[in-house]
Formats: C-alpha cells, structure tokens, sequence
C-alpha cells in the first residue's frame, strides 16, 4: 500500500545496475551516433552539373576561400603593366649618340649652306644627299635659303635630343615619328617643320625595351599584396538553389562545409555524447522512481527507446533544412505515448524530443519551443484517444498552438509576411501529419509490444466476445458475477482516478478459470448439492486456488491480452479462504472438543495457513486491487439477508479492514484516502444495484399469481 523506501529505490540490486547501464548505453550509443555522425554519402557534384535541390550549409563557418583569393590574386596579376628597362642614365647615353648621328647625317647640308658655297656647288651637293628624303621634303630643300638652314638645324637637334633624353617605348617609335613635325617651334613654317622631322625621322630610335623579368618581378610582387579572402557562411544559408548549375565557387563551398565528404567532429561527436547521456539518465531515473511498472517492463521500455531513436532519426535527417524540421510530425510522438502510456510519460518524451529538436537545428530556441508546446497541445487534447474526434481534436490543437508559436518568434525577428504563411502552413502539415500518424500506428504498435489500447478493450468488453459468450453459456451465475464486479470496480475507479476501462474488462475475465469445473463454484450451483459440502476443507481450498491457474490457461488459449491476464492471480493476491480455512480448525480441533479446549486449540493451530491461501501475486497496481475488493464485496453482499444502507456499509468496510490488515495492498500505491473512496463508491453502487422494491398488497400479489397460473403467465401485473 505504501511507495517502496527511498532506500529501495536508489540502491538497485546487481541485476538491474545491469540493466540501467544496458538500457541508457543501449540507447545513449544509438542517439549520439545519429546526431553526431554524418553517415549520408557525401555530395558528389562536378562543375556545370544541375543540383537536384538546395544545398544549405548545415552549420556556420568561416574560412578562407582558396578559389576567391586566387582569383583576386590572379586579377592583380592581371593589373599589371607591362614593364621596361628605361633609366635616364641610358637615355642620355641614347640622346648623345643620335645627336652625333644627326651631325654626321647633316654635315653635307652644313657645307652646301655654308655662305662659301656657291649655288651651283649647293644644289650639286644636294643632288647627291639624303636619298630617303620625301618629294615635298626635298623640294623644300632645294628651295630653302641658306639662312634659314641654322634654324631648321638647330630645332631639328633640340627636338631630337628631347624626345631621346625621355621614356620612349620601342611600341612608341611609330607614334613619336608622326607627331616630331608638331613639336617643331622656333618660328619655322610648315613645310620647315616637316622638313626638320624627316631629317631626324630615322635617328629617333627606342630607349625602353620591354623586360619580362621586371614585369614578372611586380606581378609577382602586387599578387603577395592581395590578402586571403575570408568568407563567412551563415547556418541555413543556401550554397546552391534547386535546379541550378554548380559553378567551381560552390564546389568550393560545399568542399569546405565538408558536404562532399564524410568526415568524423571529435568535438561535435562528445558534445552529443554528453547531451544524449544527461537526456536519457533522467529518463531512466524518471522511469524507474515515478512508473516502475513501465521501467520494469521490456517491451515498454523498447517501445519508448525505439520512438525516441526514431524521432532522433527524423530530426537529424531534416535539420539544417529551411522549412522542413517544421513540417516533421514530431506532435506524434506525445499523442502515441500518452494514449499507449499516458500523459505524464507522453510530456517527458516530447520534452526530450523538443530538447533534441531545438539542438540539431542550431541550436533553436523557436524549433524547440514549437516542438514542445505542439506536443503538449496534442497530449492535453487526445484525453483517452478513444474516438476518432479526439484525434482530430488533438491535430487541431497542435496546429493553433504551432501556428502561434512560428508566428511569435517571426514577429520577434526579422521574418516577412510570406515566410509566417508558409510557417503556418508547415505547421498545419505537422499537425494533421501528426494525428494521422498517430491514429494509424497506435493500434500496430499496441499490438506488437503487447500494450493494450482503448480500442481493443472496447472490443473486449464487448459481450458478443467468444469467452464472455461461453462464460455466459456454461457459467451463467459466474457471468453474471464477473458484470457486478465489473460495475462496482467501474465506480471506484473513476471515485480515486484509476482507469475505469480497464478496471471493468479485467472484472470480465477476472473468473474465467471456473470454466474448467462450473459445478465447483456455488454461484452455478443453482441451488443444487453443495460438491464442497462431501470434500476435505484442503481439497476444496485446492479446487479454489486452482480456478485461478485454469483461469490464466484458459485466458491464454483465447488470446488475451497479457495486461488483462496479469489481473488473474491478482484478483485473490495471497488472501487466505476464510471459510475453509476455519472450518479445517474446527476439524482439526473437533476430536479434542472443539476449539474451547487447551488441546483443541493446539490441535487448531497445527493446520498450515499458507494451504489456505491463495498463490498471488498481491495487487500490483490500484486497478488490481479495486478488482480484489470489488470481488469480495459483491460476492459477500449476496449472502446478506438484508441489504439495508447499515448492512451494505458494514460489510464493505469489514472487506475492506480485512485485505488491509492482512497487507494485500502493501505493493499498490493505493492509500487511506483512495480507500475512503472506494468504500463510498461500493456502498453507493450497491444500494442502487439493491435498491427496495414497491412492496405490493398480499391480496393483489395473489391476485397476479393466480391471473398466471390460470393464463399461463400472459397477464400482466
């Protein structure tokens, strides 16, 4: 009756410390290898391909771009001048030695206009010079008067001394020769000047060569200027858009986000590892202190480790995507463990699922939060998930609550109108997704890991079922029975907050074991011979306890679920059968005297009690125990010749006195107050099952008796 000692709860026996470090490695393992391991192939895409979908960086990062800072490098290459081997001290050089060129190249002309010369000693002269000189140069040759000679000399020297003394490029010499006539001053005219050009035209010769050496030299010097590009890539920042092609940029991207490759995260992989490992500890602790008959049961615990394994899976598979993680059903998770379990179970394992979901995808405050809220949602509207409705109900639920919290956290932040629609519409995908799982998969998964639903115990309290039928049938006193108990356990159920439903099936089946031999039990005896009246209060006792094995038998042959099985041998606990036992004593002690003497009462206490009781187990939970009761008030209330309220009462409360002073409830959680309850919960049902009927006049009660024998029973009262 009372919670186990704190004593018995933190120091387990050796053979569940193994079972704690088997269930919390089992699934730690399975968690942080999902979370903190990259096992899809890495991205294998070639420059020019299509990508199939968006490619988002799955985390943030900054690193530096090889392929940018060698384009930025290449582009300051590029930038670059050619460069030339021009020094002034080399032009000079140049200058002074064209200028003696031009001398040697004009002493014919100096002497033809020398005032000595006579005209026919000059034009002979310049018959015979500078060959190369154009049609309207030499005709402004042979026509320039000896004057104006010295004039055009001297600027000719001048300009070709100048353009020799600065930079002149070997692409230049073409360029210069052309524009020598503009450059031409000293008052000379036109024709002067062109005449003075192609004078110097020939001798105007390159001072810079261009130096491949020194062009490399700054190339190279203006490329070690350019730093590295530093490149920051924001987590949910989409590399390549769906559809598009994948230049060498994005193969860079996806290289250094290690898309294209699996790779192992030490530091990513231990922090997992510590989160899993705090997560499932408080799961196994809450398991064990709070729901032991869920952590002491295999099958639960794998169904909870495999949805929790599941939803892992899910999360890891869509994190880092820009709408799905809000699109996953993660609501379903909650709806199926609080209609398999129940609620308090449900909101720890949609808290871990929440926990997981805001980590995996940042972490997210808003994706955690919407996992959280929504799941709650949906375990607060499912209620028993009996009916359809309630589905619907809690998909409806989850999707106001979802749709509010994607709409607080897009007002918080800096999302538009059209990404709070498409929110709300993953939202709406979510929960109805979420209540479609759960309707389609609580039946399957109650069935594979043996857990009853509420669908399946609607159809066991069905009557139409094959063992109620033959319950009915061949036990008909035992039927009827089993459908009292099963009323009164109903009402103290619902009196202390047990589950009713379950509670009534049980009562159901409770006796099923009296199929094997109806006779034995006085309830189908139909007033006959009493068969224990012939038998030894031993024997009979034996007959009693084996109804309980025949029952367990007979259960399994048709199939029952193991949870309405396990009510069999509870329902008696190890109660002992009063009656037999005392009339054994009265035996025992009978040769003696009976039990008023000395030997009678040694004679009395020799008779083993622990014959007279039944094999158990005790009432392992509330559900057991409202059945024990249930079943010990309704058969001892029959036996009341009256059943007046004081009656009913006293006798439920000596039941209940009985089962508690001989310590059946020491391994429920049922306490003083539950069984106040329950006390007024049987006597209340019990008067409205035994409730006074009119009492009709004798003469009129005659007067109907003999309207039926003369009419065979046709008229009515």
């Amino acid at each position: 009756m009372t919670a186990p000692s704190s004593q018995a709860r933190t120091l387990p026996t050796r053979r569940e410390l193994a079972r704690l470090l088997a269930a919390f490695g089992a699934l730690v393992i399975v968690m942080t290898l999902t979370l903190g391991l990259d096992l899809s192939p890495g991205l294998e895409l070639k420059s020019g391909e299509l990508a199939s979908s968006d490619i988002v960086a799955p985390r943030a990062l900054t690193y530096t771009n090889d392929l940018l800072t060698a384009q930025a490098r290449q582009a300051a290459r590029a930038a670059v001048e050619p460069q030339y081997d021009y020094t002034s001290e080399r032009a000079i050089t140049i200058a002074a030695a064209q200028l003696s060129a031009f001398t040697r190249r004009v002493a014919p002309l100096d002497t033809a206009f020398a005032p000595e010369t006579s005209a026919d000693e000059r034009q002979a002269i310049l018959d015979g010079v500078l060959p190369g000189l154009s049609a309207d140069a030499r005709d402004e040759l042979m026509n320039l008067e000896p004057r104006r000679w010295t004039p055009v000399r001297t600027e000719a020297a001048r300009v070709l001394d100048s353009t020799e003394r600065s930079e002149l490029r070997d692409t230049q010499v073409a360029d210069t020769r052309l524009r020598l006539s503009a450059q031409m001053a000293g008052g000379l005219s036109d024709k002067e000047r062109g005449l003075a050009a192609e004078l110097i035209g020939p001798l105007v010769v390159p001072n810079s060569s261009f130096s491949a050496d020194r062009t490399e030299l700054e190339r190279d010097r203006e490329e070690a200027a350019v730093p590295p590009v530093v490149e920051s890539i924001v987590q949910g920042e989409v590399i390549v858009r769906g559809g598009t092609k994948v230049d060498d940029l994005d193969i860079t991207r996806i290289h250094a986000l290690g898309l294209d490759v699996q790779r192992l995260d030490i530091a990513a992989l231990g922090g997992w590892f510590l989160l899993c490992g705090l997560l499932v500890a408080m799961i196994v602790a809450w398991l064990r202190m709070f729901r032991p008959e869920y952590w002491h049961r295999n099958n639960v615990v794998v169904l909870i480790w495999l949805l929790i394994t599941f939803a892992t899976f899910a999360l890891q598979l869509t994190a880092g995507r820009p709408a799905l993680p809000f699109i996953l059903p993660t609501a379903a998770i909650g709806l199926l463990v609080a209609v398999l379990l129940d609620a308090e179970t449900a909101i720890l394992v949609s808290a871990v699922v929440a926990i997981i979901a805001g980590a995996v995808n940042g972490p997210s405050l808003e994706l955690g939060t919407y996992a959280l809220l929504g799941g709650l949602a949906g375990i607060l509207a499912i209620r028993r998930g009996d009916r359809l409705q309630n589905f619907i109900q809690a998909g409806a639920a989850i999707f106001v609550v979802q749709a509010v919290v994607v709409t607080a956290f897009s007002l918080l932040g800096e999302r538009d109108l059209t990404g709070i629609v498409q929110l709300i519409g993953a939202a709406a995908l979510s929960a109805g997704g979420a209540a479609v799982a759960a309707v389609g998969s609580f039946a399957v998964l109650g069935s594979v890991f043996g857990l009853l639903t509420v669908f399946q115990l609607l159809e066991l309290a069905n009557p139409s079922q094959p063992l109620l039928r033959r319950l009915l049938v061949e036990t008909p006193g035992t039927y009827h029975h089993s459908l009292m108990v099963g009323n009164l356990a109903e009402r103290a159920a619902e009196a202390i907050g047990a589950d009713p439903l379950i509670t009534r099936v049980a009562a159901y089946y409770h006796d099923v074991g009296k199929l094997a031999n109806p006779a034995a039990f006085i309830e189908n005896q139909s007033g006959g011979e009493n068969v224990h009246d012939e038998l030894e209060p031993e024997d009979s006792a034996q007959i009693l306890k084996q109804h309980v094995a025949d029952g367990i038998d007979v259960a399994y042959q048709s199939r029952l679920p193991k949870t309405v099985i396990a009510f069999i041998p509870q329902h008696h606990g190890t109660a002992i059968m009063s009656y037999f036992y005392a009339k054994a004593r009265e035996e025992a002690a009978a040769p003696y005297g009976g039990l008023e003497t000395v030997e009678g009462l040694h004679a009395a206490d020799a008779v083993d009690q622990r014959r007279y009781r039944h094999a158990g187990p005790k009432p392992q939970s509330r559900e057991a125990a409202l059945l024990m009761l249930a079943d010990g008030v309704e058969a001892s209330v029959r036996s009341l010749s009256s059943r007046d309220e004081p009656a009913i009462r006293s006798m439920v409360a000596r039941i209940i006195l009985e089962r508690l002073e001989d310590g059946q409830f020491d391994e429920c959680d049922l306490t003083l107050r539950d069984l106040n309850r329950i006390q007024e919960a049987f006597v209340s049902q019990l008067l409205g099952m035994y409730h006074q009927r009119v009492a009709y006049p004798q003469s009129k009660v005659v007067e109907i008796e003999s309207r039926r024998a003369a009419g065979g029973g046709g008229t009515r009262a």
